[in-house]
């Protein structure tokens, strides 16, 4: 397969990268395909790219505290960051989806994007190992530490509020989702920000991730 080339990474199971490559959408034009969609693939790849990123930026930065350390992880686990990434292997064009999804070029397609990265992830680590999965983390992700750290795209919102608040309030700030609407291919997820028990702010996003975003974009408003 041309993905396997792009990414340097030979499949044993070959079903694996094509799970990996299933969104949802796509079953419901095809019910005869046999393999199921990548969220499971997703649910673990996020795990193995968090641990990997967590423990590079322990090791190489070991004077810096928790929360910076937080902030450098999530410039490089965030949906739009990731699913930039995608186009250096066109993972994009490799995705099996419905002709609806491949039509939209929203934000929602971005988060398709970056999912599938994680479920590649996962797959790769069931197929190949931690090591495999690793060295592709390493290779496509970690590889923009520098740039990040040059440009200071690491301060996005989530990390300056969190950099404020626990400055001057001295707590975390944590989120939990308020609704989810819509089918499960189009929910819109809205999600309040807290100091301790305290509501700030929501917001609301095609992800968890992107309405947490846009809640600590409104809470920035309040504090800084």
């Amino acid at each position: 397969m041309d993905l396997e080339k792009r990414i340097g990474v030979v499949f044993k199971n070959k079903d694996l990268l094509k799970e990996a490559l299933t969104h949802r959408s796509y079953l419901n034009e095809h019910p005869e395909w046999e393999l199921p969609h990548n969220e499971r693939l997703e649910f673990l790849g996020d795990a193995v790219l968090e641990l990997v990123v967590t423990e590079y930026l322990y090791n190489r930065f070991p004077d810096k505290p928790e929360g910076q350390l937080t902030m450098l992880r999530a410039a490089l686990v965030n949906y739009q960051f990731l699913s930039k990434i995608t186009a250096e292997f066109d993972l994009d064009g490799a995705m099996l989806m419905s002709r609806g999804e491949r039509a939209d070029n929203s934000k929602a397609r971005e988060v398709i994007l970056a999912n599938a990265i994680e479920s590649l992830i996962g797959a790769i680590y069931l197929d190949q190992g931690f090591e495999m999965a690793k060295n592709f983390i390493h290779r496509f992700v970690i590889e923009y530490l520098p740039q990040i750290l040059e440009t200071k795209s690491y301060k996005d919102a989530k990390s300056e509020l969190q950099e404020i608040v626990q400055e001057k309030l001295r707590v975390t700030p944590s989120y939990k989702v308020l609704s989810e609407i819509g089918p499960a291919h189009k929910r819109t997820f809205k999600i309040g920000v807290y100091f301790g028990d305290k509501l700030v702010a929501s917001g609301e996003g095609s992800s968890k991730q992107e309405a947490e975003i846009e809640a600590a974009r409104e809470a920035l408003k309040k504090y800084k």
